[in-house]
């Protein structure tokens, strides 16, 4: 297996391992990559290797909008669970969500992936995958569960997918287990015996929760992508969303089914779901530019400003205009220590 990932326009790859490379049998090769430019941003990955598992954990975060480039060669079956928002994904021949949600895991396999991440500025990004060679991920698996049976068709037929279409939030276990993979103390042979546990005991908690989700949700596929497409519609307009009667036209599902089919597949209804879109967009816009209340709301697709402010309030917490100050005094602290960095011998207080 060959997993590559590069900044478009940048000259070195981020990550850029073949793990037929690494064949020792008793323990992970660890491999830590910090990367930070002022004009980039920073980027820190742990990648931990053998000749059947890699595991990515990537953090990023970057001073302009970036395109990742990541190239997969060789079959793998890939748990990749996601921390952040907004991440705009384009991976080729395979239907899915077109941008992340935080905290949401899925299951893929794939012989050969070409994908496009386009990543907006300041977003904190962090993503954990664990990819498995064929072999490896056999070993793991109770070969008569039924999710098991139908992903199993895709790797048969060499055909790169998802094991269900939408990725699915995170429950505790999941939490967790992901929390212990990513704080394990242990080294040597004993680091691999426990990460291999971990990395059984995050499937099982995976396909359990996947198979839940496909009992909760009464919705055809034919549907469920008319539903998929919907969710895309608000993500590209929510500043000037459609209404429920428009958005049924647009993508030909009565009003009723697209009420009761988007909370059952979302887990969210179309104005909580637009109302978050906005939410998420108001705080980027008042972290990144020096907007007032007024202008935000406006470009968030607010015509009155209580209205806004009400919104953001129930949304965070807190109203907008202490989001802003508490926002503007982060920054100046943080430009406070920078200073201190770059002049430890300086008394600026």
């Amino acid at each position: 297996m060959r997993f590559k990932s590069i900044i478009l326009g940048e000259e070195e790859p981020i990550i850029d391992i073949e793990t037929a490379a690494y064949n020792q049998k008793n323990h992970f090769t660890e491999e830590n990559i910090s990367i930070k430019k002022e004009q980039l941003g920073v980027i820190t990955s742990t990648n931990l290797v053998t000749e059947d598992v890699l595991i990515i954990d990537i953090q990023m975060c970057f001073s302009t909008p970036q395109t990742i480039r990541t190239e997969m060669v060789g079959e793998s079956v890939v748990l990749n669970f996601i921390c952040c928002n907004n991440v705009e994904a384009n991976i080729d021949d395979v239907e899915s969500e077109k941008y992340t949600t935080e905290n949401t895991h899925n299951i893929l396999y794939t012989s050969k992936l070409n994908a496009i991440f386009k990543i907006p500025e300041s977003e904190e990004i962090n993503y954990l995958s664990i990819i498995l060679s064929p072999d490896f991920y056999s070993k793991l698996i109770n070969e008569n569960w039924d999710l098991h049976q139908k992903f199993s068709k895709n790797i048969l037929q060499k055909k790169t997918g998802y094991l269900t279409p939408k990725y699915v939030p995170f429950n505790s276990e999941i939490q967790w287990v992901i929390h212990e993979i990513k704080n394990c103390k242990y080294s040597g042979s004993m680091k691999k015996m426990y990460l291999e546990a971990k990395i059984k005991e995050l499937l099982i908690f995976q396909l359990e929760s996947l198979k839940e989700l496909e009992s909760k949700v009464p919705v055809d596929e034919k549907d469920f992508k008319k539903l998929l497409e919907a969710k895309r519609i608000l993500e590209r307009n929510f500043t000037n969303a459609p209404s429920l009667l428009e958005l049924s036209r647009l993508i030909s599902l009565n009003e009723f089914k697209l009420k009761k089919g988007f909370k059952a597949c979302f887990e969210t209804t179309v104005k909580s779901y637009v109302t978050k879109l906005r939410m998420e967009y108001a705080k980027k816009l008042f972290k990144n530019k020096n907007s007032n209340v007024g202008e935000v709301a406006y470009k968030c697709g607010y015509k009155d400003v209580s209205h806004f402010s009400a919104a953001f309030k129930t949304f965070y917490g807190f109203t907008p205009m202490n989001f802003r100050k508490f926002n503007i005094f982060t920054n100046l602290n943080f430009i406070f220590w920078e200073l201190t960095d770059f002049f430890p011998f300086v008394d600026f207080l």
